[in-house]
């Protein structure tokens, strides 16, 4: 078959890709942080963080899920936007051999709370201005451990520090929440410094992702993403 698509790729597309050439998600991205170390990986808020920066951060909460006792394969969900905590728990997520369960920062108590049961999620990190809508739904789920972020994190000490006390006090977009036991992300991040991430033995079936889907005509379904597929789409681009 002439594959007349081709000719509207843009420069720079390959016409093929071979997602074997990476045994797992992991791989490739170290392998970037090894190859672009001093290269900004991404940008929020004006504060860039480099490659380097992104594998020092992600390895060290690797370390910590890993030390509390999470198995692999283990689910872990993520309930925030596009902050710069998100791309370091994914990449921490995928580093210590667990699955992760992105959650939409807009569900409702009782859509999270599906969708935690559904998961069989046993931890979570979630930006504070949710908090509470964990707090009425973690009872009877299987979460274990709380990992709570700011928006100010990782903007720097006194950027950060001021962007949270905005978003706290003066913009008041951080409501009450209770949930005993739960640890800041940056205490998590610090706690990990003093751990050793133990390599996980991934395998090309392990489930990468567990993304759901937006449950517009029924309930939300997990779509089970497999390294193969997401290594697909980076080599894409």
């Amino acid at each position: 078959m002439e594959r007349i698509w081709l000719k509207h790729y843009p420069p720079g597309v390959p016409a093929d890709i071979q997602p074997s050439q990476y045994p797992s998600v992991v791989a490739m991205l170290e392998e970037s942080f090894a190859k672009f170390s001093s290269r900004t990986a991404f940008v929020c808020m004006d504060k860039a963080i480099t490659y380097a920066e992104l594998d020092d951060w992600s390895r060290a909460l690797a370390a910590w899920l890993q030390g509390k006792g999470l198995k692999r394969g283990a689910r872990v969900a993520v309930m925030m936007p596009n902050l710069l905590p998100y791309p370091v728990a994914i990449a921490a997520i995928l580093r210590a051999g667990l699955t992760a369960v992105n959650i939409n920062p807009l569900y409702t108590p009782r859509e999270l709370e599906f969708q935690l049961n559904d998961s069989g999620a046993e931890a979570i990190i979630v930006l504070e201005n949710f908090a509470v809508t964990l707090q009425h739904a973690i009872a009877g789920s299987a979460v274990k451990h709380v990992i709570v972020s700011a928006v100010g994190d990782m903007l720097g000490p006194m950027k950060g520090s001021l962007t949270n006390f905005v978003v706290r006090h003066v913009k008041k977009m951080v409501p009450h929440y209770d949930l005993p036991g739960a640890i800041t992300f940056r205490q998590a991040i610090a706690a990990g410094w003093h751990m050793r991430l133990q390599p996980p033995d991934i395998g090309a079936e392990d489930v990468a992702f567990l993304q759901y889907t937006g449950g517009t005509t029924g309930v939300a379904k997990g779509a089970m993403l497999l390294p193969r597929n997401m290594i697909a789409n980076a080599l894409q681009g």
